[in-house]
């Protein structure tokens, strides 16, 4: 999945806000019953919210506040880590002066998360970590190419209903441009220290840019948003903006993507390496240590998250074998794996066909959800195709964000690339991931919950977020889909793939394995098809250790609803289990875990 979100004005530009921004802007007033801590503890987040939105304004255009929308912001540079290292400093001594037993129940927590991510993104900022992942700037899945032409394109977060509007994206993308030599300069300096990326991936970014330059100027994604103008923009305007548009596609976003490709396929590529782990890399042990602990939230070490990856494996293939049974297929487990690659009858016959299932699963899904859940988001869901320019490298399936005020609805992306290899049998456990109850629910509600710090609204951590997804699978059965046979293979295939990234990720960036052995090893345990275990691999070289986050989240939730389940007896409702995971956004895996243990003994 594909959450659009940075590491992770106004309709009278520069001279007024809108009412909800202008309340977002002011510091917060005395709730009832508070005690001062309570409040310190609020202005403290307020404050710390508010001063994040101005180092980086595209958070806050992703939740539709404008305050800052003519700007992007100044990453890949020493001053951005400089004001992001102080910034956690910062809030970590602000939170030393608020006394914790004097807060409420509900701001504890608060002051729990907050401190968890300020010391974990702290240690991000140490010399050994910093050192290296600053030379790493961008790779095929991190980085402005992968996100920020569907942003600026008129189908994205970034608004298109005024002039202003308009005219704001111009200044971004100039500054967008400008980023791609910034991040040679890194690059180049990494060449220095023999920190440099795997040749794959940068093969896999030059890619990229050859697709973004081979638009042209008015086939150009960038200059997408003035093909079609709301109403209220005159003609004058209409025309000045088309010609801007034009003009910065072409002397300013084309050089841009040329330079960084040309910089990566004539330098770069021949300074790349040919290993693809992270142990590989000076220091590289350390960095995959800390990209375990802040992807999963826990002190795991590699050892423990390969073995526990292999026993989940064997567990699903025990499963695997069942529904097989299920079915009559009399050969063996790996040549029913080649039968659902395979044969015809699991293709869609179209892309039509395609959004058609998915819209049907939707409508199944709606009918039954209510039964496990009691808070349901007022954000709008959008099932939509992966736009052309970014299918080729993405997953089968991703979800983008609405806003808190649904004026803009959370969006269900399907891939239709490749479209023989998007097998119906895992279209219904990919829609309860990326939709419904998953994705969609989980950050909606957080977001919509204006009672919680806008840290905890539109932050979180990824095994919360993947692990919240992952579980909303396991409901399967509650929400009847996903029970018949073939497509129960198509969920078992899924929790397969989340567990395999436990023994394949550890093993690419601290045993040694090649990319080779990493889809050998996909392709041997589960029905997927080769261009998914290549591109499932591939990501796993790029990010270390981000996808060891969803099979940690999901096995966390799943032993805090045994243990739920245990101890309430016939008192435990799962509307009620699933409120309190999901009322107060996305927890650290240890608070979670007390949340839940405070919420059994409250209830009993």
């Amino acid at each position: 999945m594909r959450i659009a979100t940075i590491l992770l004005a106004s309709l009278l530009a520069g001279t007024a806000i809108s009412a909800a921004q202008a309340q977002q802007a002011r510091p917060p007033a005395a709730q009832p019953g508070e005690s001062a801590e309570d409040a310190k503890l609020r202005k403290l987040f307020h404050d710390s919210d508010e001063a994040l939105l101005k180092r980086q304004p595209l958070q806050a255009i992703f939740r539709g506040d404008l305050r800052y929308a003519d700007r992007l912001g100044t990453y890949y540079t020493d001053a951005f880590n400089a004001a992001e290292k102080a910034a956690a400093e910062a809030d970590l001594a602000g939170l030393k002066r608020i006394d914790r037993t004097k807060l409420s129940p509900v701001n504890r927590i608060a002051y729990d998360v907050f401190k968890a991510d300020q010391e974990r993104g702290l240690k991000g900022f140490r010399p050994a970590i910093l050192g290296v992942t600053k030379y790493l700037p961008i790779d095929h899945f991190n980085g402005f190419q992968t996100f920020y032409p569907d942003f600026a394109s008129g189908q994205g977060a970034a608004p298109f209903k005024t002039v202003v509007d308009y005219d704001n994206n111009l200044k971004r993308n100039v500054e967008y441009a400008a980023t791609y030599d910034r991040v040679i300069g890194l690059f180049r300096e990494g060449m220095k220290r023999k920190i440099v990326q795997p040749k794959l991936v940068v093969r896999n970014m030059i890619g990229q840019f050859d697709k973004l330059i081979a638009q042209g100027v008015e086939g150009s994604v960038f200059y997408a948003p003035v093909k079609k103008f709301p109403e209220g923009v005159s003609e004058a305007d209409q025309a000045r903006l088309r010609a801007a548009y034009a003009a910065q596609v072409k002397d300013v976003l084309i050089p841009a993507h040329k330079r960084i490709r040309d910089f990566l396929a004539n330098e770069y590529l021949a300074a790349a390496r040919d290993s693809v782990g992270t142990s590989a890399l000076p220091g590289g042990a350390a960095v995959y240590d800390y990209a375990i602990e802040s992807n999963t939230t826990l002190p795991l070490t590699a050892d423990y998250v390969h073995n526990l990856g292999l026993s989940e494996v064997k567990r699903i293939l025990a499963e695997m074998e069942v529904q097989k049974a299920k079915v009559g297929f009399k050969g063996t487990l790996p040549e029913f794996f080649t039968f659902l690659r395979t044969d015809p009858q699991f293709q869609p016959k179209s892309a039509e066909a395609l959004r058609e299932g998915y819209e049907a699963i939707g409508k199944r899904v709606d009918a039954r959800v209510r039964e496990q859940f009691s808070l349901i988001p007022k954000t709008p869901l959008e099932i939509r195709p992966v736009p052309d320019y970014r299918a080729e490298g993405d997953a089968a399936g991703s979800y983008v964000q609405g806003t808190p005020d649904g004026s803009r609805p959370g969006v269900f992306f399907y891939n239709t690339h490749d479209l023989p290899v998007r097998y119906t049998w895992g279209m219904e456990t990919l829609y309860l991931h990326e939709a419904v109850p998953g994705h969609h629910f989980q950050i909606s509600l957080a977001q919509e919950n204006d009672q919680l710090p806008a840290f905890m609204r539109f932050g979180g951590n990824t095994a919360f977020v993947e692990g919240w997804a992952l579980y909303a699978e396991t409901l399967y059965k509650d929400l009847d889909v996903a029970v018949e046979p073939y497509q129960r293979m198509g969920g078992l295939s899924d929790e397969m793939l989340r567990a395999m990234r436990l023994v394949v990720d550890s093993g690419l960036h601290a045993k040694g394995w090649s990319r080779e052995q990493a889809i050998d090893y996909m392709l041997a345990n589960s029905p997927m098809p080769k261009t998914d275990a290549v591109a499932e691999v591939e990501r796993y070289i790029a990010i270390p250790g981000q996808a060891l986050a969803y099979k940690v989240g999901q096995l966390t939730i799943l032993k805090a609803k045994a243990k739920a389940k245990a101890a309430l007896g016939a008192k435990f409702d799962p509307r009620a289990f699933h409120a309190e995971v999901l009322d107060t956004g996305a927890l650290p895996m240890p608070v979670l875990e007390k949340k839940i243990d405070d919420w059994i003994a409250a209830t009993k």
